[in-house]
């Protein structure tokens, strides 16, 4: 029954059965037909379904109070059998942006799971800021300030940006020398569908400056936009991590270097919960004790050398 628990919990915070279901690995119908099933044993109509959405009855809503109870009961019955075994066990699902995932990330999952071989990770990786509790994700990985205090934020560490261009594109369109000569630049732009318009907030003398970030190219996928950025497309803003060879090699040239971007925190978040399960508590601690998970970049030399705001 607690599966069926686990999908009627689900479609309630989801208010949609079919998204719920994807987040469990089901089919809309196998979800539906359990959510019935449920209904059928208790004798009582739990949630009122229209094509447009879904809401728990007065019953589905008492309902669902005592079934958190119950998987909550159930996960730390399980925690305890898991620490007490002494080796987490279990799906642990981790998002992540697609730079860091693929640069830092990957080769530290390989290393998780030589400590934790009973924990199996599904990683997800994605630019876009998804919603933890819609895709069913138990921490992400994300490079920005935290705004939503409904999750546990913890920090890992700062992560510096820089904006740059080729060489090429600067011959041509000239070299910014303030914020506001943006304006003229075509710049490139992370961007997803229905986001409002990017601002570039930059560290200036009498405190932070925000620029309209506008071109003829975004992208929601950061590598794309560093491409586009060798090959003379724009102005691209990305951490110094991503691009500090580009930058050595004068592939790429630093801009603005008197007004760098706002630094952005490299954290972890996920849900709060009573319990934090054994196998994410371990993966929370596998992260927290690497000591720099960002390549250090402090010195780039030569044309691209970085030249911080104060120093």
């Amino acid at each position: 029954m607690s599966s069926e628990l686990r999908i009627f919990v689900r479609a309630v915070q989801m208010k949609n059965i079919s998204a719920a279901a994807r987040s469990l690995h089901l089919t809309p119908a196998a979800a539906s037909h359990r959510i019935m099933q449920l209904e059928n044993r208790i004798g009582a109509r739990l949630l009122n379904r229209t094509t447009r959405a879904l809401h728990p009855t007065e019953e589905g809503l008492v309902f669902y109070e005592h079934a958190l109870e119950v998987l909550e009961a159930i996960e730390r019955a399980e925690s305890s059998i898991a620490t007490a075994g002494g080796e987490p066990i279990g799906a642990l699902r981790v998002t992540a942006p697609i730079g860091f995932g693929r640069r830092i990330l990957g080769p530290l999952i390989v290393q998780f799971h030589e400590r934790y071989p009973k924990v199996r990770v599904n990683l997800r990786l994605s630019d876009r800021l998804i919603d933890l509790l819609d895709e069913a994700v138990d921490i992400a990985i994300r490079m920005a300030n935290p705004v939503d205090s409904s999750f546990i934020a913890r920090n890992l560490e700062d992560c510096e940006r820089v904006l740059c261009a080729s060489p090429d594109y600067l011959d041509r369109k000239g070299r910014p020398r303030e914020p506001g000569e943006l304006i003229d630049h075509n710049c490139l732009v992370l961007r997803f569908p229905g986001s409002p318009q990017v601002r570039w907030r930059l560290q200036a003398p009498d405190g932070v400056v925000a620029v309209p970030a506008t071109g003829d190219f975004d992208a929601d996928e950061g590598d794309v936009l560093t491409e586009w950025a060798l090959h003379g497309g724009g102005i691209v803003m990305k951490p110094y991590w991503e691009v500090a060879e580009h930058i050595r090699s004068g592939n790429l040239e630093v801009v603005l270097a008197d007004y760098p971007p706002e630094p952005v925190k490299l954290m972890l978040m996920y849900p709060h919960r009573n319990l934090v399960p054994a196998k994410l508590r371990v993966f929370i601690d596998f992260m927290a004790e690497q000591k720099s998970l960002l390549p250090d970049v402090s010195h780039f030399g030569g044309s691209g050398k970085v030249v911080r705001f104060g120093t």
